[in-house]
This record gives structure tokens, sequence and C-alpha cells, in this order.
């Protein structure tokens, strides 16, 4: 949390007697020449008197179409309002009567396209800064919160087995612990988390963070077993057969993909999943202390224009590379990343090579990386995505001094679980197939939902499909006959 003598923004004197709305509050943060030497957090967080004081800004609005934007469906105005009181511990109580993981979705979520987009202070300036909001209270409440847990149905007799521990495996699990079941989560790593702690570095999540979520809810009866890939420790169908009465399919889209250009084999090649899961779940960056050897590069290239490439030229820079370069085929403008992260990233030195397509990845004698060559693109007609489709300058290539080159342009499906499991219908690209508004894939008492369904997408989306799926497994159990 910030520091106890940040001061709030003050607000516009009044004019005419007029009481006007204080501006939209920033959050401190660690200076850009500093923080890329540490993985600590960037931003430091709200203040109570900033986090009251931009509170104050909410018109608490009859219909809020707040809650419309955002996919778990939080009582946004009501914590809010519990916020502008000081009622703190309050307004936890009422994000998570809907949010069990408050603490993650105001650090990674991108409130700016959902929730505060719809805010109707946006029409004529700023938002208010809900994620900001949202980040405070759940900070507050685990600091100096009591440990109290929201109410839970009486026991139902039913078990449930959710597959993966990433934020729609953990929302599922969460829900349907409150409704009375018991639930097992089955995680094929050594943490829980997901994407969490394996995908999105310390610096922009702490994994101290997912930590005290996942503590949460294995308070609340969470059973949560590790090193157990379904799949290969035991299938879907064999849960199902072993007394689980429902099972929940949350595994994630960590298959990489990569350009298929050649040199992609070369010693400094890395998928972003492998370079990050080095980095944040293995501690490569604390290497030796922690046994996960990382290629240091000295000059490194990220390819791609995501959160997932911001994120992995952000970890180049505090692994110590003299210049981290972002590599990407469209303009800033089609930039899929987060304005702040791409805001973070420039203040911290990355380079921009926009308009760039990799052609070629260059090696030495010894087989190691030593160059990128690249072809200049230039924007043509929109594509099937809505973007301006990038066309090649012909004669334009030219080779970026690199030595280690990250690919970052999206992953697919993990293929175990429909590579396992009989009768469980997928798309053409491996996803399953699941009802949108259930989770219900072809299988009788088998649900799935987040990127093993969508392909990859943002948490909080994930988690809107693993309460929207938790919904749908409550009915279907409660119209079988209970168990025992």
């Amino acid at each position: 949390m910030t520091p106890e003598n940040a001061n709030p923004s003050p607000a516009p004197a009044p004019a005419g007697g007029k009481k006007q709305r204080p501006p939209r509050q920033k959050m401190p943060e660690q200076p850009a020449a500093e923080r890329v030497r540490n993985f600590n957090e960037v931003p430091y967080g709200y203040s109570a008197d900033l986090a009251q004081l931009e509170a104050s800004r909410c018109l608490q609005c009859k219909k809020p179409a707040c809650v419309d934007g955002c996919p778990v469906c939080v009582d946004i105005p009501g914590f809010i309002k519990k916020v502008a009181e000081g009622d703190f511990l309050g307004a936890a109580r009422t994000l998570k009567a809907d949010n069990s993981l408050p603490a993650v979705c105001g650090r990674v979520c991108p409130q700016e396209e959902q929730c505060e987009k719809l805010c109707v202070l946006a029409k004529k300036g700023e938002s208010v800064a809900v994620g900001r909001l949202e980040r405070f209270v759940a900070d507050y409440e685990r600091e100096r919160g009591t440990g109290e847990l929201p109410p839970k149905a009486p026991p139902s007799g039913f078990r449930v087995a959710v597959v993966g521990s990433g934020p729609a495996g953990l929302t599922c699990a969460g829900e349907l612990v409150k409704k009375g079941h018991r639930v097992t989560v089955f995680e094929a790593l050594h943490k829980a988390g997901g994407v969490l702690v394996y995908g999105i570095p310390e610096f922009r999540l702490p994994k101290a963070i997912v930590g005290a979520e996942v503590d949460y809810l294995r308070r609340l009866g969470v059973e949560i077993e590790f090193n157990a890939p379904v799949g290969k420790s035991e299938t879907v169908d064999e849960l199902l057969a072993s007394g689980f009465d429902a099972v929940f399919i949350g595994t994630g889209a960590g298959l990489p993909y990569f350009m298929g250009i050649p040199g992609e084999n070369l010693i400094g090649v890395y998928s972003a999943n492998e370079y990050l899961t080095r980095s944040n779940l293995m501690k490569a960056y604390l290497f030796p202390e922690y046994a996960t050897p990382i290629i240091r590069g000295r000059r490194v290239a990220t390819i791609g224009g995501g959160n997932v490439a911001m994120d992995a030229a952000r970890t180049a820079l505090r692994l110590g590379a003299e210049k981290s370069i972002i590599v990407y085929r469209r303009s800033r403008q089609e930039m899929p990343a987060r304005i702040e992260e791409i805001h973070h990233a420039e203040e911290e030195g990355l380079e921009f090579q926009l308009l760039t397509a990799p052609v070629r990845v260059l090696g030495d004698e010894a087989g190691r990386v030593k160059g990128l060559e690249c072809l200049r693109m230039e924007l043509g007609e929109p594509d099937a995505s809505g973007r301006r489709r990038p066309v090649p300058i012909k004669g334009s290539e030219y080779v970026l001094d690199v030595d280690t080159v990250v690919v970052a342009i999206g992953n697919g499906p993990n293929p175990l679980i429909p590579q396992t499991t009989p009768g469980l219908a997928t798309g053409k690209h491996g996803n399953i197939t699941a009802d949108e508004a259930t989770g219900q894939t072809s299988k009788p008492g088998v649900f799935a939902g987040g990127d093993i369904v969508t392909g990859a997408a943002t948490v909080i989306l994930a988690m809107g499909a693993g309460r929207r799926a938790a919904t749908a497994i409550d009915a279907y159990l409660r119209a079988k006959k209970p168990a025992g």
C-alpha cells in the first residue's frame, strides 16, 4: 500500500460557490530509474485519504452502467460508497460477495476497457478509478481485516473436481464452496494461481498477493492438490468414476505459438511462456540462489505487442539487458497491450520497433542468436480482427543486433485434457467447446471455462466464466438426487 504520508491531490477551488468534483487521483509509484533494477511492485497503491477522495468522485448512479461492464458483476457503487464513508472492511465484504480475487483484479484487469469505460464521468472527463479502489480495499482487508469469511450454504453432499488453479478455476471453486459443495482443485504445478504465478511478473502482481488470495479460498474450504496434472495422473473420466459428481476444466491457454521462421531453434530463443515462467514461478532472477538458469541477454528483442510482450520486455531490463526492444508488426495504435503497461514500458526505456516483422533469426557458429532480420511494414485495409493489416515493404530488410529473442505472439489451449477425454468436443484450434452462459460441455457433468474455451483472454473474463459455470454446476447438482 502507499506510504501514509502520501498527500491527496487537492480539489479545485469552488467557482461561484458551486462544489466541484476532485480530479482522478494518481497512484504513487516507484520512479522508473529505480524500478528497472528490481522486481518490486511498480505502483504503491492509494493511501486511505487518496482512496476516500477518489471514491467521493462516484456519482452513485441509479442505473450504474459500470456494473454492466464487469464480467463478475461486482456491486461497484456499493463498495465505492463504503470507501467514501471510510468503511473499508465493509467495502471488502461487498467486493468479495461477487469477486473471490479482488487484490488480483485491482492490479491486472483492464478496467479501462470494462467497468471504467462505461462510467458516466468518462463521457466528459476521467472515470472513477474503480480498479485502484478495488486494489486499495483488498489490500486494506488483507493487512488489517479480521479474517472474516462470508456465509456458506449447508453441506450439499456433492463433490466437484476443478482442474486447474488459474483465475477461472479458483473463482469457480470459491463460488461452489460458498454454495455448500465440497471442492477439490487439481493443479499440475507446485503453486496455485496458474497464469497469475507463472505468467505475470512480480513487479505487476506480487506472488504474495496471489498466495493470500489462494489462502483465503483454502480457509473458505477449497481443497487443493498440487503436482496433479489431470490427463496424466488421472483422467476426467476417472475423476467422475471416483466419486466426483461434476468436473470443471479451467486449464488455460499455455501452449506457446511460434512464428515458424528460420532460426527459431537457436540458443537464446524463448517462448514468452518459458521466459516468464522461469523468471516468475521459478525465480530465475535470483539465480543461483534459485537453481533456475536463464540467459541474461545484453540486447533482447521481444516479438509481439500485447501485455505478455510488455511483461517479457520489462523483465529483460530487470535481468540486466542493456537494450530491450519490442518488435511489433503494426503501429502503436493497434497494440493490444493495456495503455498503462505501454506507458510504464516507455518510462523504463524500452525501444519500440513498430511496423516491423521478423523474418529470420540469425545465429553464430556455436548456434547462438546474434541478430534478428526484420522487414518494414505499412498498414493496409482492415483484416478480420478489425485492425489494419500489415503489408510488407519490398526491399526494406534490416538486421537488429540482438543476442536473445522472446516470442510473445499468443498461446493455444492446453491439449492434455482434450486428448485424454473421449467425447469431449473441441473446436478447430483445440479449444474445448462449451456453452458461453453455463460452461456445459458435450460431456454430461463436465463444464469448462476461461482460456481453454475462449483462447487467451483476460483474467477477469476467465473469472466471469468460472462464476457462471459455478452457478450452472450448482443447478446441475441440485437437480440430481443428493449424494449419500
